[in-house]
């Protein structure tokens, strides 16, 4: 199990960011989900979702992606091109989703800003601050998780039978 390191541009949020907030509930009533990316966060930061680039990282506080269980949220911000999000803690139900779909998570208390560049290393279990050379660690995954970050989530390793 190898790992993954990733860096990106941070977007900083804070507690509690309901599901409703990252992709609002009206905008799923379509059977076109190929650009939910165009929606998330509109009612909170207009515009968002043309501004985040592929590879960059999300920031945010306690209970992210508490509310609805929908998997739209981590889809959404997935296709947008967030390759890890960042947080103190996160709803077990979103948690759950964005792992099965391949969105990768990792639980990290950090004071990163907006702006600054992060790099965040799951085989050391740690994320690094380029801009201000701060440091932080994370318990690694157990194996089990690590399997299932390493394929791309749940998703993955069920096509290609490994489940």
């Amino acid at each position: 199990m190898t790992g993954k390191q990733i860096e990106g541009k941070v977007w900083r949020f804070g507690d509690n960011v309901d599901t409703d907030q990252i992709i609002p509930a009206e905008r799923l009533v379509s059977t076109n989900l190929d650009h939910l990316n165009d929606f998330i966060f509109e009612k909170v930061r207009p515009g968002f979702g043309q501004q985040v680039k592929k590879g960059d990282v999300l920031v945010a506080g306690r209970n992210f992606g508490c509310g609805s269980s929908r998997e739209h949220a981590p889809r959404s911000l997935m296709e947008a091109g967030f390759s890890v999000i960042v947080a103190e803690s996160f709803a077990r139900i979103f948690y759950r989703n964005s792992m099965n779909i391949g969105l990768l998570l990792v639980e990290c208390k950090t004071n990163a800003a907006e702006g600054d560049r992060l790099q965040v290393d799951t085989a050391a279990g740690t994320v690094k601050d380029l801009t201000t050379d701060r440091q932080w660690t994370f318990e690694k995954y157990p194996p089990f998780i690590q399997e299932l970050v390493d394929a791309g989530g749940l998703v993955n390793l069920v096509k290609e039978g490994k489940f």
